[in-house]
């Protein structure tokens, strides 16, 4: 029988590419890692390693136990670890963001609730439009809306979002009428600086497609920015849905050109690098994935 712990060895012999480095990371002697792995090689009947006086690297066989069998090994762990701990206390600290319309109107009751059934855990709920570095700010969870950028993260699609084109009645009973995307060119939009293009926007309707180029008197940082312009009269607003709804059944916006439809977003839990993901944070997506699906 293998010795599985042998392959975490050779995991951190691959990552470090030194018997020095792998030992401080794995807190042993560099004899201890030599033995074991000089071991396995003998076990499996194959060379793993091309030892030089400077630096240690994969060979054929090594690349494909660290492609193949590591990933496997990892998993294991995960599982091992989630049966062990599914019946613990969830304490500590966990620490997210989320867009602030997010957080306020979806985030938070579910963030409550979760405190609620885990009252030993503390958190702490970074509500911010901007994107965040998970890594460098220590940040456990985000999650983000619209189109992810930053291929190194793991993320987990949640759900969908439609984007509206809106005004308030005030601002649209002043203007010129709105009747086909042409006639937007007319109007001001409240331009979101944290898209790529935030003046260049497709409509579409069934098979047709409308391009549209909108001009600016305002740019801002936050989606609660351009709702406090759009109650100002200020001009045309994008928010998403679930943001406008109540907006829109108290009377003070209007949804514009509704049979057109702007590009829809995805909601997606974003993970730091790596493979471990922590229980409090597995935890809480499952429950927000259940709110989710009553929506």
């Amino acid at each position: 029988m293998l010795d599985l712990n042998s392959l975490q060895l050779v995991q951190a012999l691959a990552h470090s590419g030194s018997f020095t480095a792998a030992a401080e990371r794995l807190g042993c002697t560099k004899t201890k890692i030599s033995l074991q792995v000089k071991a396995l090689e003998q076990q499996l009947g194959v060379a793993l390693f091309r030892r030089t006086t400077r630096q240690v690297s994969l060979t054929t066989a090594g690349e494909q136990l660290v492609a193949q069998c590591l990933p496997l090994y990892e998993q294991l762990q995960r599982e091992l670890q989630q049966l062990q701990h599914q019946d613990s206390v969830l304490s500590g600290k966990m620490v997210l963001t989320a867009p602030e319309d997010y957080a306020r109107q979806i985030l938070l009751p579910v963030l409550l609730e979760f405190s609620q059934l885990h009252p030993q855990l503390e958190i702490e709920l970074r509500s911010s439009d901007q994107v965040r570095d998970l890594v460098r700010e220590g940040i456990d969870l985000a999650i983000r809306g619209g189109w992810l950028r930053d291929s190194s993260l793991k993320a987990h699609k949640l759900a969908e979002f439609n984007q509206w084109l809106l005004a308030t009645p005030q601002y649209l009973a002043q203007h010129p009428p709105i009747c086909q995307p042409a006639d937007l060119t007319a109007h001001p939009l409240i331009a979101f600086n944290q898209l790529r293009t935030p003046l260049h926007w497709h409509f579409r309707q069934a098979e047709l497609m409308e391009e549209v180029h909108f001009t600016s008197r305002f740019t801002v940082s936050s989606t609660a920015s351009i709702q406090a312009l759009l109650l100002q009269h200020a001009g045309l607003g994008i928010l998403t849905d679930y943001t406008a709804q109540p907006l829109i059944a108290a009377g003070q916006l209007i949804h514009i050109l509704p049979d057109w439809q702007l590009p829809a977003g995805g909601i997606y839990a974003v993970y730091p690098p790596g493979p471990h993901r922590p229980l409090k944070v597995r935890r809480f997506v499952e429950l927000l994935q259940q709110h989710l699906s009553y929506r």
